[in-house]
Order: structure tokens, then sequence, then C-alpha cells
């Protein structure tokens, strides 16, 4: 792959969002000065702080950046102002299910691992988690969540639909996934309850024989929540609907030993997004304590999707580096001997530059490493 000249919109958001894009975008930056390629930053606002600023969680100028980009940066969105208060009519979410609507994200796509180094912080058994690495494909424009919804009296209804082409285009998309993994993809759903399920059951092995190299198994949501825990080491790519997919992957965050370790990415036909799986921490803010890995680790999977194999690759081996060093935040060791979220971003750019890590002390990082940048 040749240099290539991308421009990306970072909507970093609310709470811990502007911190840890802040780190991703320092890293891109190293990327792009080891590799020669020219990336193009449009920061823009959107969620709560956009809000604040328009009345609107994605403001019209948002969104046509968000067209205009080559991909989409996202940091994190939500403030308990709005979460604390039910009969609010604007919130920030409405901008992030606007947003995956109008550019048609369809598929969101979440890696669980568990980091070897890592494995004492899962609340998991080791000997129960290690070696688990999964792959979640997530249907995101349709299901429960964009069904009809509405009060009648004192009831309530929230309806859940799928289409065919929904599900195929985003079942084609995990097959391919498996065929380039272990060659195993598991379908969760509640087809013994929900006619939605019984449709993506239908679907699914309709397609499977056009995928022979990759075998198949079908697991209802309880159980698979279940079995997330007692053994998650035998899924390979999980796929699912949208409701579902929000819950298991949440659930599944935690064999990693942090949320702040697990990068997402969101799909459609012409539109990438990527964002860590956290929510914006606003307890966090501003404190300098947040974990960038999960942003840093959803740029490398853009740099994935631009085609950029190696630089991604890179990206990945800095974060091992880090982690294997115990450069990390207070999420992953006692605050005594943590770093800082710009400490942590400066060094995993420091390493993608090719820095010599050896004889690196905590005193070195203190003094200057957040400048290497």
């Amino acid at each position: 792959m040749g240099v290539l000249n991308k421009r990306i919109a970072v909507l970093a958001g609310d709470g811990i969002g502007p911190e840890v894009c802040q780190e991703a975008v320092r890293v891109l930056k190293a990327v792009s000065e080891k590799f020669g390629h020219e990336f193009t930053f449009d920061r823009q606002p959107m969620g709560a702080c956009a809000i604040e600023a328009t009345g609107d969680p994605l403001p019209d100028q948002t969104l046509e950046a968000c067209y205009l980009a080559d991909a989409i940066l996202l940091g994190a969105i939500g403030d308990p102002k709005y979460d604390n208060n039910p009969a609010a009519k604007v919130r920030p979410e409405q901008g992030l299910l606007k947003l995956r609507k109008s550019l048609g994200l369809y598929a969101n796509i979440r890696p669980v691992t568990a980091y070897e180094v890592l494995l004492p912080y899962s609340p998991l058994k080791d000997a129960r988690i290690a070696g688990a690495d999964m792959l979640f494909f997530r249907e995101l424009t349709g299901g429960i969540y964009f069904g009809e919804k509405g009060r009648i009296a004192d009831s309530a209804y929230d309806h859940c639909t799928y289409s065919r082409f929904e599900i195929a285009r985003i079942a084609h998309l995990a097959f391919k996934a498996a065929q380039n993994r272990r060659g195993k993809l598991t379908l969760v759903d509640k087809a013994n309850v929900l006619e939605t399920s019984r449709l993506w059951r239908e679907v699914v092995q309709e397609i499977s024989p056009s995928y022979p190299d990759v075998a198949v198994d079908y697991l209802f949501v309880d159980n698979a929540a279940m079995q997330l825990i007692l053994n998650p080491k035998q899924f390979d790519v999980i796929l699912t609907e949208n409701m579902f997919g929000d819950i298991l992957s949440d659930e599944a965050s935690v064999i990693a030993g942090s949320l702040g370790l697990l990068p997402s990415a969101s799909v459609g036909e012409t539109a990438a997004l990527f964002e860590p799986i956290h929510g914006s921490y606003p307890q966090a803010k501003g404190k300098n304590i947040a974990n960038p890995i999960a942003m840093i680790l959803s740029a490398a999977m853009m740099l994935e999707h631009f085609g950029l194999q190696q630089e991604a690759d890179l990206v990945r081996r800095s974060v091992q580096v880090a982690l294997d060093k115990k450069i990390v935040t207070q999420d992953l060791t006692p605050p005594t001997l943590a770093y800082s979220t710009e400490q942590v971003g400066a060094f995993i750019a420091y390493c993608v530059l090719g820095g010599a890590v050896e004889g690196l002390h905590k005193k070195n990082m203190e003094v200057g490493m957040s400048t290497v940048i």
C-alpha cells in the first residue's frame, strides 16, 4: 500500500471522549510521520456538548463533515444531566442513533481479547478466560431500538422488526470474517420465542452453504450469556441482532479486564465509524486518568479499514509493549504506579515511531514523554 491521503472526522464527544480522542490522534500522527501518510482531522461537536451549543446532539454541520470524511473517530457521548432526567426530550444518544441510520452503519464489529498480561484484572478465573479471542457482529440499524415505539394510556410498546435483507448483509460480513479466523460462527437469537429470531435463523441457514469452510452453531441468547462466562474460549465469531449484541458484547468486555481496552467499528456500504465501547465516564472527565487504549485500538481498526495492515499491526504491537511494560492507567494498576492518559498515549506513539523502550523509567515519562509528538 502506497502513501495515502485521508480525511478523518473526529467527534470527541463528552466526558473523557476529548481526552482519549486526543491520544488516538497523537498515535495516528505518529503513523503518518513514520509512513508518510497524510491524515486531515476535522473536529466536530456531537452529543451533550452539541446539545449545549446548538440544541441538537448531531448538528447538520457535523453530519455533513461525516459524509465528506473517509472515516470517523468517535470518542464517547453521554452526560448525567440527561441520564438522570427521563423527561428530557433531547438526548445525546439520539445523535448516535441518527448518525448510524444516516450513514447506514449497519454492522458493529467488536473484538474481545483476553490479554495474557491482564488476566488478573478480569473478575473471571485465569484458566477460564486465557486464550479467549472472539469477534462480535452486531446488527446496528434495525430491531427494537429503531422500531415504532409509543405509549397508550398506561401501556408502552417497542416494536422489533427485521427484513431478510438486513439480516443477510451482516451475515455475509460475519461469515467472511470467520473464514479469516478460526472458521466458526455462532448465531445468537431467541428463536424459540421471537418471530424475528426465527427469520434470523432461516436466513443464516440459507447463507451457510455458501461458506462450507465455516462451522455454524446456534445458541439462544440466555444460554449464550451463560456460556460467555462458563467457557468464553469456545467462541470465534458471534453474530446477533441489535439489542442482544448490545448486551452480550458489554458482558464479554469483562473478559478483557477493562472496558478501556475494547475497540469497535461500525461499518456500512460507504461509511465507517470507529469508537471505543466504553461510555463517557463523566466522573473522570478532565482528570487525565482515563484509559486511551480502546480509542487507540479503534484507530488501528480504522487503519485496517484503509488497507494499512502494516500500520495497524504496528499500533497493536505498540499497545502490547505498553501493557507488557505496565505503562497503563489506574484501571489496570494501583494509582501509585499508574500513568496518565496523556503519558500512555505518548508512550504508544513513541513506540510507533520506533523509539527505544528498553530502560524507560517513570521519571522519563514525567519529564517529557507527553511532548514526544
